[in-house]
């Protein structure tokens, strides 16, 4: 960590006053960002960014380190700018703008020029009121071409955030929205569960669970509360021996 607080460069945006959003992105209204902040910098050569990009285990371990790496060093600056809270917000916005494939292929597609996809960072980091050092972050993942990591970034970072505030993180799959009061109430028993201070509920729907719910939590999601009538349907199936018949809903 001391090898982080040490490498630290000052970012200007470039994009001129009046930048205009590139028509995938033409929805999002027109706005302008200029900031000026530190954030840690990793001198990663060309080798290593090919390396990484390669095929096999080898890959995919450099991969995940460096997606550690950058995840490491933007809570450190969110922690050390008393902005945890606020940055881990960012993230989550991050995590859901590039799962969008419009928006992830547009970043990843090397023949869109850099200077465009800066202007569309400053446009996204403006119109999110993004943290300075969440935009810097965002331009350093664009310049050093690392963008086709970021998924695996937001997961170690939510692992960082989780760790330093004392969080465990519950994912709840439903068919459908559930309220808000029973999003509070699998929080309380996840924390009886855990110990934990406190608790971060993300919701994802899945109609194939028929009705009811899942809560997954604990180390890298390794707990699960399963109450899905899908999951009663196949213990149904377990005790009748139904072997591969399945079942039509």
């Amino acid at each position: 960590m001391a090898a982080l607080r040490s490498v630290a460069v000052s970012l200007q945006s470039k994009v001129p006053p009046s930048a205009k959003l590139p028509t995938p992105f033409s929805s999002q209204r027109p706005l302008n960002l200029s900031f000026s902040s530190s954030f840690p910098s990793f001198n990663l050569s060309a080798s290593h960014h090919r390396a990484v990009r390669g095929a096999g285990a080898s890959g995919a371990k450099m991969a995940a380190t460096a997606a550690s790496s950058y995840a490491a060093a933007l809570a450190e600056v969110a922690k050390s700018s008393n902005t945890l809270q606020a940055t881990c917000a960012d993230v989550e916005k991050i995590e859901k703008l590039f799962s969008e494939p419009q928006v992830f292929d547009f970043f990843v597609n090397p023949t869109i020029d850099m200077e465009k996809k800066g202007q569309v960072i400053d446009e996204i980091a403006k119109s999110s009121e993004f943290q300075p050092h969440t935009a810097n972050f965002l331009n350093i993942l664009v310049e050093s071409k690392r963008v086709e990591i970021i998924k695996d970034i937001v997961r170690e970072f939510e692992m960082v955030y989780n760790k330093l505030a004392n969080t465990e993180l519950a994912i709840v799959t439903s068919v459908v929205k559930l309220e808000s009061q029973h999003l509070a109430q699998i929080a309380k028993q996840v924390q009886k569960l855990t110990g934990a201070k406190n608790v971060r509920i993300k919701t994802v729907i899945d109609p194939s669970l028929v009705a009811g719910f899942t809560v997954r939590y604990g180390n890298s999601g390794s707990k699960l509360i399963d109450m899905s009538v899908k999951k009663q349907l196949e213990e149904i199936a377990a005790q009748l021996d139904l072997g591969d018949i399945q079942l039509a809903l």
